[in-house]
């Protein structure tokens, strides 16, 4: 066989392999929002004025800041599934800006007197907590369908795997949440998702090793 027809014959079936994991990714995301989402409807619940909410920019953009994420953390979800090392550090440029650009716009449209509340919120360490509550059911989720692949690197597979997590938690949890700002969101959003991230790389360093 030419090595032009193996070449294509070996991404022809890369591209088949990859079909049903970034099914089955999207499969294991949904069940896990529906999960969390159920478990937040019986427990905090959802805001009484979600809908007028939906009508004001702040909430939309929390809404777009955390559907992005998910976006981006599950690219990089479907490429550390394979036998090779992935370079982490474009997704953390990509959220960094993405989050640093949320705030440069409530600053630009904020008094410099509102900054500090809008930062504070009201209830930051609900926030903290429900993240992580709501991030367990995806964590487990993913973990479970990355068991079928082969990270190169368990820990940083694990990481990812939070992260998604935390994404599919928070954006759950936005819908409760009473705090719009972009302000509040990349600070205590991300302070509840970071230990959902550390934990993820602690059970992939144990549970997806080859």
């Amino acid at each position: 066989m030419r090595t032009e027809a193996l070449i294509a014959v070996l991404a022809t079936d890369n591209r088949r392999v990859q079909r049903p994991f970034g099914q089955a990714m999207v499969s294991a995301v949904v069940c896990g929002a529906i999960a969390s989402a159920i478990l937040l409807y019986v427990s905090i619940g959802v805001r009484p004025d979600i809908m007028e909410a939906l009508g004001t920019w702040r909430f939309v953009l929390k809404l777009v800041l955390l559907v992005a994420t998910i976006a981006l953390v599950a690219r990089a979800f479907q490429a550390v599934g394979g036998p090779f090392a992935i370079d982490a550090r474009p997704l953390c440029i990509a959220l960094a800006t993405l989050f640093a650009s949320a705030v440069a716009v409530e600053i630009a449209v904020t008094p410099r007197a509102e900054w500090s509340a809008r930062w504070l919120g009201t209830n930051a360490l609900l926030c903290i907590t429900a993240i992580q509550a709501l991030s367990a059911v995806p964590l487990a989720t993913l973990l479970v369908l990355m068991r079928s692949a082969a990270p190169a690197s368990p820990s940083q597979a694990g990481a990812i795997i939070g992260a998604l997590a935390a994404a599919v938690g928070a954006t759950v949890y936005a819908t409760h949440c009473f705090d719009d700002s972009p302000l509040f969101v990349v600070t205590w959003y991300t302070a509840g998702a970071l230990p959902v991230v550390a934990l993820g790389a602690l059970l992939g360093h144990r549970v997806l090793r080859w």
